[in-house]
C-alpha cells in the first residue's frame, strides 16, 4: 500500500510507516534541510532493500560525500521529494509532480500534519492568532483528499487545534473534511504509551472513504518499564560544545535498545553534538539538575541567585530551565530547542549540559542510522518539529491492519 506524506517536516510519521509495510509516493515540505533529510532516508530505505546498506554507512562515517551517496540511488528515489510550500500557488504543480509519480495507480492513504505552531500554547500568545495562515492549511490537506480519494488520511496536530477559536476551528476542519468524503475521528494520544521515552500528546485525527468505515484505530499501549537513562546509557559523555560527529558506542546496547531497534545494525553513533554554553548558564543548570535529582522539584527563575539573573521580569516564562527526567520520560520536545537548550538540560551532573542532536532524537524514538541534514539548528529544528516514528508505526501497523480487510 502507497501513501503521500503532506507537510512532512523530517518524515518521522513517515518513517513509521514505511516500518509498517507502506510505501512512500511523494513527500511534500517546504524545509530546504527537513527534505534533504528525507532524500537522505529515501536513499538508506532503497539501499538496504537491494543490500547496499555499505554506501549509506560510508556516508555517514563521511568516507563519500551526499551527492555520492546519492549516485547509488534511482533519481525517481530523489525527486519524489518535493522542496515546495502547499499553498494555492504551487498546489496545481505538485498534483502534475505526483501524477507523473503515481502513473495509473491509486492512492491508499495520506499521512501528515501542518504547522502547529500556530494551535501550541505559545501560539496562542500571538496577537491576531485568527488571521495566521497555519490555521488553514487544513484547507490544503482536504484538496489532496478531493483529488486524490485515498481510502483513510492520518492528520497529526497539537491539542490546541481542538481549543482553537473556542472550538470552532476543529468543528470547521471536521466538516470540511466530511464534505470531502470521510467519516472522521479523532483522539488523544501520548507517545510514551507506545515505547517513546516522553511525554508527548498529539491529536491523531483519522478520515475513512465511506464505502469503507472502521472508526478511530484501536491501538494498544505500552506499559512503560524503561526510563531516559535507559535511553541515554550507551552514549559516549559529552562536555559542553563538544561533537562527536562519528563515535563508536560506549557500552553494549540494554533491553530498550534492542527492543524499540534504536541501534539498528552498526557499531558506531552519529550527530552526538552538544551545544556550547556560558559560564552563567552552567551554573544555573548545576543548581537546576541538583534540585530536581534530589528533590524532583524544577527550578524556577525567581528561585536562582541573583548573580544569576538577567533580567528583573519574574513573572514570565519562570521555568525556563528545565531538566530532562532521567528517571522517567522527558518532557515534550519541540522545535524550541533550536534556539537554546535551558528547556533540555541533560540529568547527568557530570555532564551539565543540555541535550545533544542525537539524545534528542532517541527521546523522539529516531534510529541512530537516522541522518539530519543542515547545521545544527536544523537538526533539532526538524526532530523538535517530528511525530516520533514509533507512534507512528503504532498507528500505521493498525491502519494497515483494517486496510487489508477492504
Amino acid at each position: 500500500m502507497n501513501f503521500i506524506d503532506l507537510f512532512a517536516g523530517a518524515s518521522g510519521m513517515s518513517e513509521g510507516f514505511i516500518n509498517a509495510g507502506f510505501v512512500p509516493v511523494s513527500h511534500i515540505e517546504m524545509d530546504k534541510y527537513a527534505c534533504d533529510s528525507i532524500r537522505t532516508r529515501a536513499v538508506y530505505h532503497y539501499l538496504k532493500e537491494n543490500d547496499k546498506e555499505d554506501y549509506y554507512n560510508d556516508y555517514l562515517k563521511g568516507n563519500i560525500s551526499r551527492e555520492e551517496l546519492y549516485e547509488h540511488a534511482p533519481k525517481q528515489i530523489l525527486d519524489s521529494v518535493l522542496n515546495i510550500e502547499i499553498n494555492d500557488k504551487s498546489i496545481k504543480s505538485i498534483f502534475e509532480k505526483i501524477d507523473k509519480r503515481l502513473g495509473d495507480k491509486e492512492i491508499d492513504l495520506i499521512i501528515g500534519g501542518p504547522p502547529c505552531q500556530a494551535y501550541s500554547i505559545l501560539g496562542r500568545h500571538q496577537e491576531n492568532i485568527e488571521n495566521d495562515p497555519r490555521n488553514k492549511l487544513y484547507i490544503q490537506y482536504g484538496r489532496f483528499l478531493k483529488k486524490y480519494q485515498p481510502r483513510a488520511f492520518v492528520f497529526e496536530n497539537v491539542p490546541g487545534l481542538l481549543s482553537a477559536q473556542k472550538g470552532q476551528h476543529f468543528k470547521n476542519l471536521k466538516t470540511y473534511f466530511r464534505k470531502m468524503g470521510y467519516e472522521v475521528y479523532h483522539d488523544k494520544l501520548n507517545s510514551a504509551d507506545y515505547g517513546v521515552l516522553q511525554a508527548r500528546k498529539r491529536i491523531i485525527i483519522v478520515g475513512w472513504r465511506k464505502d469503507n468505515d472502521h472508526g478511530f484505530p484501536a491501538i494498544e499501549k505500552i506499559k512503560r518499564k524503561f526510563t531516559v537513562n535507559d535511553c541515554f546509557q550507551d552514549l559516549p559523555k559529552l562536555k559542553p560544545g563538544e561533537a562527536l560527529k562519528v563515535t563508536p558506542y560506549s557500552l553494549n546496547k540494554n533491553e530498550y535498545l534492542e527492543k524499540y531497534e534504536l541501534r539498528n545494525g552498526v557499531d558506531f553513533v552519529t550527530q552526538h553534538i552538544a551545544r556550547p554554553h556560558n559560564e552563567r548558564d552552567l551554573n544555573i543548570y548545576k543548581t537546576a539538575i541538583k534540585k530536581w535529582n534530589r528533590e524532583r522539584v524544577r527550578i524556577k527563575y525567581p528561585d536562582l541567585p541573583s548573580h544569576l539573573k538577567t533580567h528583573k521580569n519574574e513573572s514570565s516564562f519562570i521555568d525556563r530551565f528545565k531538566v530532562v527526567d532521567g528517571k522517567g520520560v522527558s518532557h515534550t520536545v519541540v522545535a524550541h530547542i533550536a534556539k537554546d537548550g535551558h528547556h533540555y538540560i541533560h540529568p547527568d551532573i557530570k555532564q551539565c549540559r543540555s541535550i545533544s542532536v542525537r539524545e534528542a532524537a532517541r527521546l523522539q524514538s529516531f534510529p541512530d542510522n537516522f541522518f539530519f541534514e543542515g547545521p545544527r539548528t536544523a537538526a533539532f529544528k526538524q526532530i523538535g518539529n517530528a511525530v516520533p516514528p514509533l507512534m507512528a508505526s503504532a498507528i500505521a501497523n493498525k491502519m494497515r491492519e483494517y486496510l487489508c480487510q477492504i
